[in-house]
C-alpha cells in the first residue's frame, strides 16, 4: 500500500523537471499517467546514446535519459492538437487529483487545458504548471533551459576554480541542477496542496519556476550576500573560510581533506609526514593557513601526490581528520555502502531483460516509495487507460487510431 496510491496524477511533462516530479510522486504509488505525443513521445527518449538493451543483446530505443525519470508510469498517446484529443484529456483530468505541465505561459489555455478551464470540471483539482520564469514577469513568455537558468540564478557566478587559477571561471552543474530541484520543489507543492485538500476540500494552481528554484537553492550563499551585499566569489574545491578543505589528486586519483581544526590539520600533516607544517607560524591556526594558503596549498598537494587514494583515506579516517575519494560512477554503485542501501534496483522491462535504475532514496517504515514497473513504453497503457477510465471501446479507439488522435 502506496502512501499515495488514492492519487491519480495527468502528466503533460516532459524531458527533466516535470517527469522527475511525477516519478516522485508514482513511487509513493500515485496513479501517474503520462500523456505523451504519438509516434514521438517524451523528448529524452531519443536523448541517446546509451539506449537500454534487452536480454537478449537487442538494443533499444529507449534511451537512459529518459529511463531516469519515467519509472512506475503509464503511457498514453494523446494528439493534444486535436479537438479529440483535448477531450480525452478533459476526460481524463474530471479523474484525476493533480494535472502536472510544462508547455509555455498561455499554450494551453488555446486547447481549453488550462487552470481556469480544468477546474470547471474538477473544482478540487490541483494543478501545477513547471516553466523557465514562472507565469508573469517580463520573462514569463521566454523558454526556460537548466544551463541558462544555473548562470542567469547566480549558481554558476560560485561554481567553478577561482579566477586566479588555471582553468579559472564559471562552471555548471555536472547534473541539471535547477530542473531536479525544481522537480522536487514541484512535488513538495503538490503533497501540501493535497493536505490542503485533504481538510478544506478545495484545490489550487501552482506556480514553479526554474529560476526561482535556482534564486532559492543558493542557501546560505545566498544569504550571506543579502547580509553583507558583497557578491562572493568562486573557490573550485576550496574553502574560502577555511585551509586545507578541498581536494587533493593523489598518486592514483583524487581525494577529499576536509580539516576543521588545529588537531586536525596536524595529524593531516604528521601522517604526510611533513609534521613541522604544523608548527611553522605560517600555517600553525586556520587564520593563518587562510591568509598563506598560496604558500601552503601547493605544499600539501605534492604531499598528497606521494600515495594512493586509498592508502591516504586509511590513514586519515584511522586518525580522525575527515576525508573522502571522489569516485567515478563505477566506483560509486560498487561502495559498499551505497550496496549496503540497495540504491541501485532492477525492474523487468516489457521487452525484456531488466533496466537497473537508482532507487528513490528516501526510506519510510510504514509507505516506503518502491520501483514497482519500468518506464514504459511509448503508448503501453494507451487502450487500458481508455477502456478502463473512460468506457471507449474497440471501435472508438480505433477510430480514434485511424484520425491519428492516438
Amino acid at each position: 500500500m502506496g502512501a499515495l496510491d488514492h492519487i491519480r496524477v495527468l502528466d503533460l511533462t516532459r524531458v527533466l523537471a516535470g517527469p522527475w516530479c511525477a516519478q516522485t510522486l508514482a513511487d509513493f504509488g500515485a496513479d501517474v499517467i503520462k500523456i505523451e505525443r504519438p509516434g514521438a513521445g517524451d523528448d529524452t527518449r531519443q536523448w541517446g546514446p546509451p539506449y537500454f538493451t534487452t536480454a537478449d543483446g537487442v538494443a533499444t530505443r529507449e534511451a537512459a535519459y529518459y529511463l531516469a525519470a519515467n519509472r512506475n508510469k503509464r503511457s498514453v498517446t494523446v494528439d493534444i492538437g486535436t479537438p479529440e484529443g483535448q477531450r480525452i484529456v478533459r476526460e481524463l483530468a474530471a479523474q484525476s487529483d493533480v494535472v502536472l505541465e510544462n508547455y509555455k505561459v498561455g499554450q494551453l489555455q488555446k486547447y481549453g487545458l488550462d487552470y481556469a478551464s480544468l477546474k470547471a470540471i474538477n473544482p478540487a483539482l490541483i494543478y501545477c504548471s513547471i516553466t523557465g520564469f514562472g507565469q508573469d514577469g517580463p520573462y514569463a513568455a521566454r523558454a526556460g533551459y537548466d544551463f541558462i537558468v544555473q548562470g542567469l540564478g547566480g549558481f554558476m557566478s560560485i561554481t567553478g576554480e577561482h579566477d586566479s587559477y588555471a582553468g579559472g571561471g564559471p562552471q555548471k552543474a555536472g547534473v541539471a541542477i535547477a530542473d531536479l530541484m525544481t522537480g522536487m520543489y514541484a512535488t513538495t507543492a503538490v503533497l501540501a496542496a493535497l493536505a490542503h485538500r485533504d481538510r478544506t476540500g478545495e484545490g489550487q494552481y501552482i506556480d514553479m519556476a526554474l529560476l526561482d528554484v535556482q534564486v532559492a537553492m543558493l542557501a546560505n550563499v545566498g544569504a550571506n550576500f543579502l547580509t553583507s551585499g558583497t557578491a562572493p566569489k568562486r573557490w573550485g574545491n576550496a574553502h574560502a573560510n577555511i585551509v586545507p578543505y578541498q581536494s587533493f589528486e593523489a598518486s592514483d586519483g583524487w581525494i577529499i581533506v576536509a580539516v576543521g581544526n588545529d588537531g586536525q590539520f596536524r595529524k593531516f600533516v604528521e601522517i604526510g609526514e611533513r609534521a613541522e607544517l604544523a608548527d611553522d607560524e605560517r600555517f600553525a591556526t586556520n587564520p593563518a593557513r587562510v591568509q598563506n594558503r598560496d604558500t601552503l596549498v601547493p605544499i600539501l598537494a605534492d604531499m598528497v601526490r606521494t600515495r594512493g587514494k586509498h592508502r591516504w583515506i586509511a590513514l586519515l579516517e584511522a586518525a580522525g581528520v575527515p576525508c573522502g575519494p571522489i569516485n567515478d560512477l563505477a566506483e560509486v554503485f560498487d561502495n559498499e555502502q551505497v550496496v549496503a542501501r540497495g540504491m541501485k534496483v532492477e525492474v523487468d522491462h516489457p521487452l525484456g531483460g531488466a533496466v537497473r535504475l537508482v532507487r528513490n532514496p528516501i526510506r519510510m517504515s510504514a509507505t516506503p516509495p518502491e520501483a514497482t514497473s519500468a518506464p514504459p513504453l511509448l503508448g503501453q497503457h494507451t487502450e487500458h487507460v481508455l477502456k478502463t477510465l473512460l468506457g471507449y471501446d474497440d471501435g472508438a479507439i480505433g477510430r480514434l487510431r485511424e484520425n491519428s488522435v492516438l
